[in-house]
C-alpha cells in the first residue's frame, strides 16, 4: 500500500507541473516592483534637469515637494500598487491549489460482515489538490492581461508626474508675472492720482472745466479696479498653487518666490522634435499597453469556447478503520481528470468574444488618436514658442523705444520745456509697455513648459 501510494501521488505531481506553463516559466518571470513608486523614481523621469534651466532653486524646491506630498500623484500610486497586486492574484489562479478540511463523522452500519469493524465515531482529514490544465494558455492569457493594465499603470503615473510639474511651473510663473504687474499697477495708480491732483488744481483755478476733472477721476477708479482684479488673479493661482504642494490654501502667505526680472530660460529652445520622442510619450505608451491587454483578453474570450481541463486529487486519512490515524491502511487516495464543458452557453460566449473584439477595436481607435494628438501637440507647442518668441521680441523693442523717448521727457520737464502732466504721460507709457513685456515674456516661458509636457518631458 505505502508503495502504491508514492507511485499514485508521484505520477500526480509531475502531471501537474508537466500541465502547468505557470510553473515552468516562474524561475525567469521578470520581478515586478515590490514598493510603490518613491520619490527618487518619479524625480528620475520628470527630468529635473530642464527645470533647472531656469536658475530658480525656490521653483525647484516647490517640485519636489509636490511630487511627494500632491495627493493626485500619491492617489495614481496607489492605483499602481493595486495593479501590482492584480498581477499577483492572476498569477496565483494558474497555480495548483491545495486545501485540508478536518471533519467529524458519525456513522451507523449494520453489524454485518466488514461493516462491523467500522468506527461508529470518525474522524476524517482529506488532502484535496485542484488544477485546471491550461493547456490552451487562456490562464496565463489573462496574467498577460493583467500584465500589461499594470504596465499601463506605470506610463500613467509618470504622464501624471509631468502634467503635475507643468502646471506648478506655469503657476509659478503667472505667480511672479502677477508680483511684477501689481508692482507695475500700482505705480500707474500713483501716476493718475497725481494727474487728478494737477487736475483738482487746475479747476480750482478755474483754467480746467469738471469734465476734464471727471475724467481724471474715472482714470483712478479705473486703475484702481485694475490692480484689485490683479491682485484676485494672483491670490486664485496662489489658492491653486498651495494644493499642487498638497498644502492648505489658508497659508498662501507663506509662498516664497522669486522675482520675473531674473526668472529666465538659461538655454536654446529646439526647433525639431524627433518622431520616436513624440510616440514614446507616458501616454501614448499607455494606450499602446492597453491595446495590448484588450487583445489577450480577445484571446482568453476565444478559449472559452473550448472545454476546461480538471485535475483533482484527494488524499484522506480517517479513524474509520483500526489502523493508526496517518497509516495508509486508513488513508484513501483518488485522482480524477477529465474535461468540462458547458452547455446551451455558446451564445453567451460567442457574446463575450464579440464584446471583447469591439472593446480591442475601440482601444485601436484610441491608440491611434493619441497619436496624432501627441504629434499635433508637439506641433502646436512649437509653433506656440516660436511666435510667441517673436511677440516678445517685439515687445522688448517698443518697451527700449519708450524707455528712450521718457528719458527725453525727463530731460525736457527738468529743464521746463514741458509740463509735469507732459511727463506723467511719458511714465504712464513706460509703465504701461512694462506690463506689456512682463505678459509676453510669462507668455513665452510658459510655452517652454508646454513644449516639455508635449514631448513627456524630454526636451
Amino acid at each position: 500500500m505505502p508503495q502504491k501510494a508514492v507511485k499514485f501521488f508521484a505520477l500526480f505531481l509531475c502531471v501537474i507541473f508537466i500541465t502547468n506553463p505557470a510553473c515552468a516559466i516562474f524561475e525567469s518571470k521578470k520581478t515586478l516592483k515590490t514598493d510603490v513608486q518613491k520619490i527618487t523614481a518619479r524625480i528620475e523621469y520628470t527630468n529635473q534637469e530642464f527645470f533647472k534651466r531656469f536658475n530658480d532653486p525656490i521653483l525647484e524646491a516647490y517640485i519636489l515637494e509636490a511630487l511627494e506630498n500632491n495627493n493626485n500623484l500619491r492617489k495614481t500610486a496607489w492605483q499602481i500598487e493595486e495593479y501590482r497586486q492584480g498581477v499577483k492574484y492572476s498569477f496565483g489562479r494558474e497555480l495548483p491549489s491545495l486545501s485540508v478540511g478536518a471533519n467529524y463523522l458519525g456513522v451507523d452500519t449494520p453489524k454485518i460482515g466488514g461493516l462491523s469493524s467500522i468506527s461508529k465515531n470518525a474522524f476524517l482529514l482529506p488532502f484535496t489538490v485542484s488544477y485546471e490544465a491550461d493547456i490552451l494558455l487562456k490562464n496565463r492569457d489573462k496574467t498577460r492581461s493583467s500584465e500589461k493594465t499594470y504596465e499601463a499603470a506605470q506610463y500613467e503615473e509618470k504622464a501624471v508626474n509631468i502634467s503635475l510639474v507643468t502646471d506648478l511651473a506655469s503657476l509659478y510663473a503667472n505667480i511672479v508675472q502677477y508680483d511684477k504687474l501689481v508692482e507695475l499697477q500700482e505705480n500707474i495708480l500713483n501716476i493718475k492720482k497725481e494727474k487728478l491732483n494737477i487736475a483738482s488744481k487746475s479747476f480750482q483755478a478755474g483754467v480746467l472745466g469738471v469734465e476734464h476733472l471727471n475724467k481724471a477721476k474715472q482714470d483712478v477708479e479705473n486703475s484702481l479696479q485694475s490692480l484689485d482684479a490683479l491682485k484676485r488673479d494672483r491670490e486664485n493661482i496662489l489658492n491653486s498653487f498651495s494644493v499642487l504642494l498638497g498644502r492648505s490654501s489658508n497659508n498662501i502667505d507663506e509662498i516664497q518666490r522669486s522675482s520675473i526680472d531674473n526668472f529666465e530660460y538659461s538655454s536654446s529652445v529646439t526647433e525639431v522634435i524627433s518622431s520616436d520622442v513624440t510616440f514614446s510619450r507616458p501616454d501614448v505608451m499607455a494606450v499602446e499597453a492597453k491595446l495590448a491587454a484588450a487583445n489577450f483578453d480577445v484571446r482568453v474570450a476565444r478559449k472559452e469556447l473550448f472545454p476546461t481541463f480538471n485535475i483533482t486529487g484527494i488524499l484522506s486519512f480517517s479513524t474509520l478503520s483500526s489502523g493508526s490515524f496517518f497509516s495508509w491502511d486508513s488513508s484513501l487516495a483518488a485522482l480524477l481528470a477529465g474535461a468540462t464543458q458547458d452547455l446551451f452557453k455558446g451564445g453567451m460566449k460567442i457574446a463575450n468574444l464579440k464584446m471583447n473584439k469591439a472593446k480591442y477595436e475601440q482601444m485601436f481607435e484610441e491608440y491611434r488618436f493619441a497619436e496624432l494628438n501627441a504629434v499635433k501637440e508637439v506641433n502646436d507647442a512649437l509653433c506656440i514658442v516660436k511666435y510667441d518668441s517673436e511677440i516678445d521680441k517685439s515687445a522688448q523693442k517698443k518697451l527700449e523705444l519708450q524707455q528712450e523717448n521718457f528719458k527725453n521727457a525727463k530731460l525736457k520737464y527738468e529743464s521746463g520745456t514741458i509740463a509735469l502732466a507732459e511727463f506723467l504721460n511719458e511714465r504712464e507709457q513706460l509703465l504701461t509697455l512694462e506690463q506689456h513685456k512682463i505678459q509676453t515674456k510669462t507668455s513665452r516661458i510658459v510655452n517652454y513648459f508646454t513644449l516639455y509636457k508635449a514631448t513627456g518631458g524630454v526636451i
